[in-house]
């Protein structure tokens, strides 16, 4: 980003460990604080900015340090304090902004009409060679602190006050992450739930608190329903704050068959009330930073928003500072879904700046990967890591084939964004790889990959599979034999979760089984909305009703009924079924191909890079046009 008005600046990446320190050390359950349970890496504490000017007229600026910040400016060999005008004649000049502060990441203004803070200084931690300043768009007011995430704000009055003989009951008109203000007599204790059945349990409800006597407002929360016991509605005025990251939407979708329409839009609020400062899991539970979930969610993203900033510092938040000992989340795939994220970050906006300063976090997350290989090559988990890849019954014994599906997916982006002469490396890496997965996982008799050969159980789950079909491991012959083998093989266990679902679907998409993942979508995402869903779920079960859907993890109310993942139509439908694509990374060329024998009508708009497509089907006619994206 080239800025022409000055901005706070910090060390690169600092602002967003800062702010993922925040966000997930920011979760409570049932009034217990439960910080994220992985290493967290810490901001700089200490940082100087350095800028060289040859000035052709005197000027002045003037450097604002962040709150609790210390330190001072050196203009040549004279120090000045923070908050002083300072003055410098013609010529060169050398200044050095150094800086100190403990409680947030340090950052700096400096306003002036020829020396101002933009991506121009470069930045030091006094441990590593300089390199170029960081800020963002949200950061353009000397007003506007750093240490702060910038919320926009909506005012939602409720919808339904309903008087219970135990106390009132509010309800708003869908899911938010308020702010409750409560205005009466006292501060009464407060009981928010997603569903109206959380707000009422006053033994199993997630959040309750009391209003802050000061202001009247509750702690920014997930809620739909607010349950004050003990209460008459005629003492109190009720209201939620709306707090939200406003990021504008740059898709629209409206076809003839209005559930696939209302299954759009729900999915797109769903969405955006779990797009931040960065991509979280679920506006509930988790509201962590989860690998696998942002993965699934920058696909999402490409076609929703395009906001390459929130993929940005989402990477950067999750994927911390060097020397790195530990996987992303501990999750062993998760460290491997970070590096092939990259490739989508590249497809979608073609940042090759970013990605060239991100590289060496790929490099020494790919090493630590490789250094966790047995004598055969294969990846395998240590005594601290998380082997996970979906909640299912996985042959665990020895290496687990969706790993080594997932490391040769890796050696196949590290060979895109390497240096040309690391290029090869990553190469032979891959096609070795895939040799020995079809040597030691492939199974003649059962048509599919293998979780393990080390146990002789020859046991098959559908997860490997897919990810062969979507990372190409399979030729497509083999592919053709893994439709009918596994993916609609009723004898090989159903996916459980939503999460890899969206694995399953796309495969599905990308072998030709369209129609078979429309009918999925209304029937999973459409049975929702018949049970009054107004944001999707992080699970499903058709088979339950509603005051059963709620529980999860063995708590009656540990479901999300916000989650990230269950956004995923929108790729679905903007990707196959109205058929955009990138062709060249940001989108410079595209392709648009509307499956139109899904649609007697059609009228969408989705963003490809800087770019919008719009396309019409109507009367049997198709109409493509774009045009550059003015927001």
């Amino acid at each position: 980003m080239t800025v022409n008005t000055p901005h706070w600046i910090w060390y690169p990446g600092d602002f967003e460990l800062y702010h993922a320190l925040k966000q997930n050390f920011s979760r409570v359950e049932r009034g217990c604080p439960w910080p994220a349970f992985w290493k967290s890496d810490g901001f700089r504490n200490r940082v100087v900015f350095r800028h060289n000017y040859d000035l052709p007229e005197e000027t002045t600026f003037f450097v604002t340090g962040v709150t609790g910040s210390v330190g001072y400016v050196q203009l040549d060999e004279e120090k000045h304090p923070f908050g002083t005008l300072i003055f410098c004649t013609p010529g060169r000049h050398r200044i050095s902004i150094h800086i100190g502060c403990i409680g947030c990441v340090p950052s700096v203004f400096i306003s002036g009409d020829m020396i101002y803070s933009d991506e121009s200084w470069m930045a030091e931690d006094y441990a590593s060679p300089p390199v170029p300043a960081a800020c963002n768009r949200y950061y353009m007011d000397v007003e506007r602190d750093p240490s702060e995430w910038v919320y926009a704000e909506k005012i939602f009055d409720p919808v339904s006050i309903k008087e219970l003989e135990s106390g009132v009951l509010y309800s708003f008109e869908t899911e938010l992450t308020a702010a409750l203000e409560v205005k009466g007599p006292d501060c009464p204790l407060v009981y928010l739930g997603e569903s109206r059945a959380e707000a009422l349990d006053t033994e199993h409800c997630y959040y309750f608190c009391r209003p802050d006597e000061a202001t009247h407002l509750t702690p920014r929360q997930a809620m739909r329903y607010a349950f004050l016991p003990g209460v008459q509605a005629k003492d109190y005025s009720v209201r939620a704050i709306h707090q939200y990251t406003d990021i504008p939407q740059r898709a629209s979708f409206t076809c003839d068959d209005e559930e696939l329409n209302r299954i759009f839009a729900v999915s797109a609020h769903t969405f955006a009330l779990c797009s931040g400062c960065f991509f979280l899991d679920g506006i509930k539970r988790d509201k962590w930073i989860w690998g696998g979930d942002a993965y699934q969610s920058m696909f999402v993203n490409r076609y929703l928003t395009a906001d390459a900033d929130i993929e940005k510092r989402t990477l950067l938040a999750l994927r911390g500072n060097d020397p790195v000992t530990t996987h992303v989340n501990t999750i062993l795939d998760y460290s491997l879904l970070w590096i092939i994220s990259l490739d989508v970050y590249r497809e979608s906006y073609g940042d090759t700046e970013f990605l060239s300063s991100i590289y060496p976090k790929a490099r020494s997350l790919m090493e630590l990967c490789l250094s966790q290989r047995d004598e055969n090559g294969f990846l395998v988990g240590r005594k601290q890591d998380w082997v996970f890849v979906d909640w299912a019954d996985f042959d665990r014994d020895g290496p687990l084939c969706a790993e080594q599906m997932l490391l040769a997916e890796c050696c196949r982006v590290m060979a895109e964004l390497a240096p040309e002469e690391e290029k090869q490396n990553y190469r032979s890496l891959r096609e070795e790889l895939q040799d020995k997965i079809d040597r030691f996982f492939w199974d003649e008799e059962e048509q599919a990959y293998v979780d393990s050969f080390t146990s002789g159980k020859r046991h098959v789950t559908r997860h490997a599979n897919i990810f062969a079909i979507l990372f190409g491991l399979a030729d497509d012959a083999r592919k053709k034999l893994l439709a009918e083998s596994v993916l609609f093989n009723q004898a090989i266990p159903a996916i459980k979760t939503p999460y890899f679902r969206f694995y399953e679907l796309e495969a599905m998409c990308r072998l030709g089984y369209l129609k078979e993942v429309l009918q999925e979508i209304k029937s999973y995402w459409g049975g929702m909305l018949r049970l009054g869903a107004v944001t999707f779920w992080e699970e499903y079960d058709p088979s339950r009703l509603l005051e059963q859907q709620y529980e999860m993890y063995g708590d009656p109310f540990g479901k999300s009924l916000c989650h990230a993942w269950a956004a995923s139509p929108i790729y679905l439908l903007a990707r196959y079924f109205v058929g955009i694509r990138p062709l060249t990374p940001g989108g410079i060329t595209y392709e648009a191909k509307p499956q139109t024998q899904f649609f007697r009508e059609l009228d969408c708009t989705f963003p490809i890079g800087q770019q919008q497509v719009h396309i019409q089907i109507h009367d049997g006619a198709v109409s493509v046009e774009s045009y550059p994206c003015t927001i």
